[in-house]
């Protein structure tokens, strides 16, 4: 499968979980078509750099730590966190000057380790704000990876759209049908890109409903995701059976995070986090919460989004023409928005 649009390189990509990268491992994964090696330096700093050795183009992974630095596991080339070669055992010992390994800026927050594959400098005002990730107890927040065999742009066609959810997903997060005749509200700025659905049903979706007054009468609900470059989406979701705000203060409900980033043209690292606002101190539930979210998109989406990618046989989903409709305004919004963005930033606009 080709792929006509090259990636936004200027971003901050989720390259890791926080929690995937340990004191001593050398972690690694293939991002935007680069291989990366990730891991800590002794007080707990991550770092990352091209996982190829500039001689042999040995994967630097299948080295040995020494200290803050890693040797090559072919020639024993040694390079420090900055990609510098700081040894070389052979010869007179001279490191040729072409002896350099990329070194990629890495930022960990948010319970993520984040990369900045671009040749720019790292701008931090890219990296949107996620922090109420980091609010509250560890046992009501949790996080989850999957690895998807399909573009990552139709992984964020399926978050920005769900209506889906009415023809998807089972009993335990239903929508009743309710999201299909409902055209979302849309919100534009210069970078994000947002929608809104707000609706009532009955029951309350059902990961909700035990935690209002009345577990089988109906409730009000809304759905407000915002899209950040390059593949970020921000879900708040909620429910409640009073006449307040629907929003996360005056709702049951929970703030996730859906981010992904590309492996290759045709594969896909997706990562999400949720935080709940309810039965927070509980880490049993938590534990449930996020297993069953991974296994809802495991079974039930993730089948479908490598089946489309599959029969598509491109990447380029405007040349298909595809047929479009209303629920498509928001997914169809973002997939402009970020074909301008690489081409402003192929440009150097």
């Amino acid at each position: 499968m080709e792929t006509q649009i090259p990636y936004l390189t200027n971003a901050w990509y989720v390259a890791a979980l926080s929690t995937e990268v340990g004191a001593q491992a050398l972690f690694h994964r293939k991002i935007l078509d680069t291989s990366i090696l990730i891991y800590r330096k002794q007080d707990g700093t991550a770092v990352a750099l091209h996982d190829r050795c500039p001689h042999r183009f040995a994967p630097l992974h299948l080295g040995k730590r020494i200290g803050d630095e890693v040797a090559c596991l072919y020639h024993a080339l040694q390079f420090d966190c900055t990609g510098q070669c700081t040894k070389n055992p052979h010869g007179n010992g001279q490191i040729p000057k072409a002896a350099k390994v990329r070194s990629f800026p890495l930022e960990e927050r948010y319970g993520f380790l984040w990369i900045w594959m671009g040749e720019d400098a790292p701008d931090l005002a890219r990296l949107p704000d996620f922090g109420e990730l980091d609010k509250g107890p560890d046992t009501g927040v949790a996080f989850t990876y999957m690895h998807m065999k399909a573009n990552y742009e139709l992984i964020i066609d399926n978050v920005m759209d769900l209506s889906h959810i009415d023809h998807v997903h089972g009993e335990i997060i239903t929508t009743r049908g309710q999201l299909s005749p409902l055209v979302p509200q849309m919100r534009e700025g210069e970078q994000a890109i947002s929608a809104r659905w707000e609706w009532q049903q009955t029951p309350a979706m059902l990961i909700f409903a035990n935690f209002l007054p009345e577990p089988a009468a109906g409730a009000r609900h809304f759905f407000d995701i915002t899209w950040t470059p390059p593949a970020n989406i921000q879900l708040s979701v909620g429910a409640t059976q009073d006449g307040g705000a629907l929003d996360l203060a005056g709702c049951i409900g929970q703030y996730d995070l859906h981010t992904c980033t590309p492996e290759t043209a045709n594969t896909t690292h997706y990562w999400f986090a949720t935080r709940r606002n309810h039965v927070v101190e509980d880490a049993d539930y938590n534990a449930m919460k996020i297993q069953a979210m991974h296994a809802a998109f495991e079974n039930e989406d993730g089948p479908i989004i490598e089946a489309v990618h599959d029969e598509m046989g491109t990447t380029d989903f405007f040349s298909l023409n595809p047929v479009l409709m209303t629920n498509d305004v928001a997914p169809v919004k973002v997939r402009r928005r970020l074909r301008q963005l690489i081409q402003d930033d192929r440009r150097g606009a």
